[in-house]
């Protein structure tokens, strides 16, 4: 007695969208740096008037895959007592808006080396300084 081959069994095959497998979402676009710099001079030194970025109070900006940022910050003084206005500030330039904002987090990582100095204002600081009456 000789062994037949198996048969095969022709199977319907579905080609529709439905039966293909199902891909991940597209990730949420992730914030410019640039951007969230823009973003940053909306946040003012309530003692001098002028935004943070100008002043040379931000160090470094990041923003990670899940579009959180961690922006490296100081302040004119170790002892200035409002960060808490600035971190509001900050909360309402960068999470706040129409549509949820530029990004979806953030934290400002507070930093004292290397010290703040006037050197570090930008030229369109100095020209707010001096619009405002000062020396620089």
């Amino acid at each position: 007695m000789s062994e037949q081959a198996p048969v095969q069994q022709e199977t319907d095959v579905e080609r529709t969208a439905e039966a293909l497998p199902e891909q991940a979402a597209p990730s949420a676009e992730i914030a410019a740096l640039e951007d969230v710099e823009e973003a940053m001079r909306d946040v003012v030194d309530p003692e001098l008037g002028i935004n943070v970025v100008d002043l040379g109070l931000v160090y470094d900006i990041r923003v990670e895959q899940d579009n959180t940022a961690t922006v490296d910050m100081t302040l004119t003084s170790a002892a200035c007592p409002l960060t808490d206005v600035i971190e509001d500030q900050a909360r309402a330039a960068l999470t706040g808006g129409p549509g949820g904002g530029l990004v979806k987090d953030f934290r400002i990582n507070w930093v004292w080396m290397p010290p703040w100095g006037p050197e570090k204002i930008t030229e369109e600081g100095r020209e707010q300084l001096r619009a405002l009456g000062f020396t620089v």
